[in-house]
């Protein structure tokens, strides 16, 4: 069995770099003071993290007609109808997923 330090070597340097970032904040907190207008910013980090996850899963690639019947689509709908009524986060979670299964069952027998 012949090793890839290629690929060995990619994958600790990738490591050790998503290790330095992701621990930086905690290891240096508050000794080193971050300005008022980055905190403001950092605010709508994981806003703008779910929603770089969630939009390209709901939006087509490639626009026709039958892209209109996403399910995806549909049940994203339906679970900010459920948000907007509620104001419940575990409501949109299990509303969207039995809406997400009761669509596409409907979809696999209609179509």
């Amino acid at each position: 069995m012949s090793i890839n330090w290629y690929v060995l070597s990619a994958i600790i340097l990738l490591s050790l770099c998503s290790l330095l970032t992701r621990c930086t904040y905690m290891l240096f907190g508050d000794r080193i003071p971050l300005p008022d207008n980055v905190r403001s910013a950092l605010r709508y980090a994981p806003v703008a993290a779910l929603i770089a996850i969630i939009i390209p899963e709901l939006l087509p690639l490639s626009y026709s007609p039958s892209d209109l019947l996403n399910p995806r689509a549909l049940a994203a709908v339906s679970a900010i109808a459920l948000f907007i009524i509620t104001r419940n986060s575990l409501a949109v979670i299990l509303g969207g997923m039995v809406s997400l299964w009761l669509i596409e069952f409907v979809f696999s027998v209609v179509f």
